[in-house]
């Protein structure tokens, strides 16, 4: 008996190039308010786990994002050129990097909000609407992990 070819299934019902085409969409509603503020997406999402919580480790920082903390150093850099943060030393540990808002950092997350209402405004859906397609990406995303190893949540 032949077995038949397992050929992929067809692109556009792939969920994971569905989740990677929106991604890259919401990058692209995102990308001229980005421009305005200076950022990159990156940069964005790095501000954004600061704005949460303050003063953190590189190494927490890169956790949160599912990124190498040699990823993300170089753009810390930047955004600490940029007068956004600061880096420093732990004292209590001269391995560690610090991370910290600058006043301009904290101001900037003000600005920040019209990400979230061009997305609303493009993407046809109610803030419920959204806010539940979030919540069904994170538990796929989180089972996954949890199945495969490798990265722990950001709670």
């Amino acid at each position: 008996m032949i077995k038949e070819a397992n050929n992929p299934v067809p692109l556009d019902d792939q969920l994971c190039y569905a989740v990677y085409s929106v991604g890259m969409a919401i990058q692209r509603v995102y990308k001229p308010l980005l421009d305005e503020l200076g950022l990159t997406y990156p940069q964005y999402l790095a501000l954004n786990v600061l704005w949460r919580e303050d003063k953190q480790a590189v190494g927490a920082i890169a956790e949160k994002l599912a990124l190498e903390s040699s990823t993300l150093t170089p753009l810390l850099k930047r955004l600490e050129a940029a007068g956004l943060l600061r880096r420093t030393r732990n004292p209590d540990d001269e391995r560690q990097v610090v991370v910290a808002l600058s006043d301009q950092g904290r101001a900037l997350r003000s600005k920040a909000g019209c990400l979230g209402d061009a997305l609303l405004a493009t993407s046809g859906q109610t803030p419920e609407d959204l806010a539940n397609l979030n919540r069904d990406v994170r538990r796929l995303r989180d089972h996954i992990y949890n199945q495969i190893g490798g990265w722990n949540a950001p709670t």
